[in-house]
C-alpha cells in the first residue's frame, strides 16, 4: 500500500466520516495539534525517564491517538466502533498527578519553562496541550464533542507541568521562579 493518495493535492482532506474539508478546517487543526503533541511526547519518552513515567507516557500516547480519531470523526455517523476517553481515564490521570504532587515541595511561585532539556520537553508538551485544548473547546461550541476529551486534555497539561517539576526535583535542577 502506498502512503500517498494524491487526494489532498488540492488542499482538501477527508474526515473519518468521509466528509471532505479544507486542510485548514478546525477539526484538522485540532487533531493535527494532538498529533504534534503525541510526537513531542515521543521525544520526551526518548529522554532518560524512570520506567513508570515512560509507561504512563505510552498510555497517554494511546489516548492521544484515540482523541485524534474522535476529533477526525466529523458530524456524520460511521459504521465502525470509535475509541472513547472515559471518566476512568481522567481519574487515572488525576491519581497519577496526586502521586507526583505528594513528593514535590509546595509551589509558591510560577516557574519558568526550561532549566534542563527533559524539563523543557515537558513544558513544550504542556504548551502544545493547552493549544489543543483551546482548539477542542472552539470546536465544541458548534459541534458535539464528548466533554471527556476536554477534561482529559485539561488534566494532561497539568500532568506535564507536574512531570516537569518531578524530573527537575529528581535531577536536582533548581526551578527558575518567575520574577514580576
Amino acid at each position: 500500500m502506498k502512503i500517498y493518495t494524491k487526494t489532498g493535492d488540492k488542499g482538501n482532506t477527508s474526515l473519518l466520516s468521509g466528509e471532505r474539508v479544507p486542510k485548514y478546517h478546525e477539526r484538522i487543526e485540532a487533531y493535527g495539534t494532538i498529533d504534534e503533541l503525541n510526537s513531542f511526547v515521543g521525544l520526551l519518552r526518548s529522554a532518560n525517564l524512570q520506567k513508570e513515567d515512560n509507561e504512563f507516557l505510552i498510555k497517554i500516547q494511546h489516548h492521544l491517538f484515540n482523541i485524534g480519531s474522535l476529533l477526525a470523526l466529523g458530524d456524520k455517523k460511521v459504521k465502525f466502533k470509535m475509541p472513547e476517553i472515559t471518566e476512568k481515564d481522567i481519574l487515572e490521570m488525576e491519581q497519577e498527578m496526586d502521586k507526583i504532587d505528594q513528593k514535590l515541595p509546595p509551589l509558591k511561585s510560577f516557574v519558568l519553562p526550561g532549566g534542563e532539556q527533559t524539563v523543557a520537553y515537558c513544558h513544550v508538551c504542556r504548551s502544545i496541550c493547552r493549544r489543543a485544548e483551546r482548539l477542542i473547546v472552539k470546536i465544541s461550541l458548534e459541534n458535539k464533542i464528548d466533554e471527556n476529551l476536554t477534561k482529559y486534555i485539561n488534566r494532561l497539561s497539568d500532568y506535564f507541568f507536574l512531570l516537569s517539576r518531578k524530573i527537575a526535583n529528581e535531577k536536582n535542577f533548581e526551578e527558575i521562579k518567575w520574577k514580576a
